[in-house]
């Protein structure tokens, strides 16, 4: 290589070297290749030289060329590493740091939503009565749904449920996002031995939507499964469990003969409150409150159990009512919009269990 292209080759190396920025490379590679550039003016120079000294001229110039691109390219290589570690670095958030101790009582404590607090409750109080808590799938075979509980195609008791299907399975029927928890007291019946005593909660879905009701909500049903039960076994669990749960020693509860086809006979709790200012307990007014009833035979011979050998009660009951009426929440909606100030006025401090020895 001529001494003009050596110096020419270390010129530029150096400078690239010197360059520190996106901006200082481009210089060096406009002082170097662009139009004007010392390169292109040796490349323009080659016309000048004898036709014997001209090829081999333009090769080595052209082969300086090809080593100046390529090394303006590895610089700027180069500076984009560099730039990109400098804002990494700049921009590094260290997740290992501990949360924030925010004390359990200051103003950014988290709380207990309001359904979890009252399934927590209800687990409290019938857990102390022997039952055991029983889940199930929220996406159910129609059969679970409707079939095992006495509800057949017919049944006029489906167009209450308002249900929601989804697309149909390899048997042609469609599941069903299911519209009570009784599903899960076909399944424990199904797999279980008797005697049973479970309750189940969970959600359930009806296309329904204003101030007392929602597509989506939560119910606990109970079921209880044995030898020589009666109605006087319901009523007392019942009983029982409303005033535990509201509180009220003498809560007035009222049984009123119903239908549903699961259940025979059937029947409608009432406790007593006062229509004009709403407190439970007072004035002489009954609200309805659950459903319940004998479990109907039909419904035990489905899943397996001699109705001559066994006998059992069910009830049920929306987790939302009963949350609204215990703690005076008069709209529905507003459990599910996700408000802080609103949960923060009827959450429930996480640190104070529901216990019945602590009180529910």
């Amino acid at each position: 290589m001529s001494d003009d292209l050596a110096k020419l080759q270390t010129d530029t190396e150096a400078a690239l070297a010197a360059a520190t920025d996106p901006r200082a490379l481009d210089a060096v590679r406009v002082a170097t290749l662009g139009k004007s550039g010392a390169l292109t003016a040796l490349l323009k120079a080659l016309g000048t030289f004898p036709p014997e000294e001209r090829k081999a001229r333009g090769a080595a110039v052209n082969q300086l060329k090809a080593v100046l691109e390529a090394a303006i390219e590895a610089r700027r290589i180069e500076l984009d590493a560099a730039a990109l570690e400098a804002r990494l670095l700049a921009e590094r958030m260290d997740v290992t740091l501990p949360a924030r101790p925010f004390p359990p009582a200051g103003p950014e404590a988290g709380a207990i939503h309001p359904i979890a607090r009252t399934i927590e409750e209800l687990t409290a109080i019938f857990g102390a009565m022997g039952f055991g808590v029983a889940e199930g799938p929220d996406i159910e075979a129609d059969w679970y749904n409707f079939g095992a509980l006495n509800i057949p195609d017919h049944h006029p008791a489906r167009q209450d449920h308002d249900t929601f299907y989804v697309p149909a399975g390899a048997d042609g029927r469609r599941p069903v996002l299911r519209t009570h928890t009784s599903p899960v007291q076909i399944r424990t019946m199904i797999n279980q031995a008797p005697p049973i005593r479970v309750i189940v909660p969970g959600r359930t879905y009806r296309a329904d939507h204003d101030a007392t009701h929602s597509p989506m909500f939560h119910q606990v049903e109970g079921l209880v499964i044995d030898k020589g039960i009666t109605l006087g076994h319901l009523k007392g669990c019942l009983i029982d469990f409303l005033r535990a749960f509201f509180d009220i020693r003498d809560l007035p509860v009222r049984f009123r003969s119903s239908y549903f086809p699961f259940t025979e006979p059937s029947m409608e709790v009432d406790i007593g409150w006062n229509r004009k200012t709403g407190e439970l307990g007072k004035g002489g007014d009954w609200l309805e409150i659950l459903g319940s009833g004998m479990v109907h035979p039909k419904v035990l011979a489905n899943c397996g159990i001699d109705p001559r050998e066994w006998q059992g009660f069910a009830f049920g009951m929306g987790i939302e009512r009963i949350t609204m009426l215990k703690h005076g929440i008069p709209d529905l909606r507003p459990f599910y919009e996700s408000d802080v100030r609103w949960l923060k006025h009827y959450g429930t401090s996480p640190l104070s269990p529901a216990t019945l020895a602590e009180g529910v």
